[in-house]
């Protein structure tokens, strides 16, 4: 259903009311509150539509008055409603375009070192960080499920779990190899280096959504903690990396308080991946699916992030570029996240 649709969501919002004063709601407290989520989520919904909808009679309303006294001393502040309306109407249009079954969901992302030893493992940390700082810059929470530093510098490995609604909708084609072009911290020639590192996106899936998976088809590895994980990282063995071997999908968390519960995060870290890979390959049985779906082939960057000898971010899949390495660095990547979802448009 698309925001715009306002009777719809109001419709949808009225079914939301009645199914949740029936007696017996509550008996059932997980459904219960995964229907007070989606109730929220229209809400919040026909709340942005309003919003936008009272703003645009606003400046129709300053423009008649000004018109009226001849006043134009009010075109600046006209001028500034109106820029803002035009790009919450471009947000609100760009949220119609998150149609796919998953998008809605909070979204699990995964950082890799690859080839070029402690550069690339900077710079997977370095990604780490800018998508951190994305998903606050949205409002969305952000927990850290695995965090594998490295020896020298960055990080061999990393998973974040990103909460909140079209979080994965908007994360997904964020998926591949990432480039960096600098002169390298590690290098005492100062020279300058290539590097690469992979980021991965799953969805958040619901616990009914699951999939059978055979005990022999994986293998479930323990290990000490360690890492930026806050306080409740474990320093004894107590995180868990489990391996599918008929993908050959590798999960790992660490940070949750008990080996059970980072096995049972692990189990839905790796259900969510093996529910989206099969969606992808129309399978239904897990033994049919091909790939190394842990691993992307380095070479093959949707996005090169130069910083010497000038300053640029390109996306090679839409050509959307920005000179400012800075900004993008700390998070702002929503023009690039912004024209690979136009590209459905």
């Amino acid at each position: 259903m698309s925001p715009f649709d306002l009777a719809g969501l109001k419709g949808k919002l009225k079914d939301f009311d009645e199914h949740s004063h029936q007696p017996g709601f509550w008996d059932d407290h997980e459904n219960a509150q995964k229907v007070m989520k989606e109730k929220k989520s229209v809400e919040n919904k026909i709340e942005e539509y309003e919003t936008l909808a009272t703003a645009i009679e606003d400046i129709e309303v300053m423009m008649e008055l000004a018109e009226e006294e001849g006043d134009e001393s009010m075109i600046p502040e006209i001028q500034e409603a109106y820029d803002k309306a035009c790009e919450d109407v471009e947000t609100l249009r760009l949220k119609t375009l998150l149609t796919g079954e998953y998008d809605a969901n909070s979204a699990m992302v995964s950082f890799h070192g690859g080839s070029g030893g402690t550069e690339s493992k900077d710079w997977a940390e370095m990604l780490f960080r800018m998508y951190v700082r994305w998903a606050e810059r949205k409002g969305y929470k952000v927990k850290i499920l695995d965090y594998q530093e490295a020896a020298e510098a960055g990080i061999n490995s990393a998973t974040i779990f990103v909460e909140g609604e079209n979080a994965y909708g908007y994360l997904k084609n964020e998926r591949g190899v990432h480039r960096l072009v600098r002169i390298s911290p590690f290098d005492s020639a100062g020279r300058r280096h290539t590097s690469f590192a992979s980021v991965d996106v799953s969805p958040d899936i619901d616990a009914d959504m699951t999939v059978e998976i055979d005990p022999e088809d994986i293998r479930v590895d323990t290990y000490r903690s360690s890492g930026a994980g806050g306080q409740h990282v474990n320093t004894t063995d107590s995180a868990i990396r489990i391996t599918h071997i008929p993908t050959n999908i590798v999960v790992s968390c660490q940070n949750e308080r008990s080996q059970h519960q980072n096995r049972d995060m692990a189990m839905k870290m790796l259900m969510s991946k093996l529910v989206e890979l099969k969606e992808q390959e129309h399978k239904d049985n897990l033994k049919e699916l091909q790939g190394d779906y842990s691993q992307i082939t380095w070479g093959s960057q949707i996005r090169s992030y130069v910083f010497h000898p000038y300053t640029m971010v390109k996306d090679h899949r839409t050509n959307a570029e920005v000179g400012n390495v800075e900004a993008v660095m700390d998070g702002d990547i929503d023009y690039f996240i912004n024209e690979k979802l136009k590209q459905r448009d």
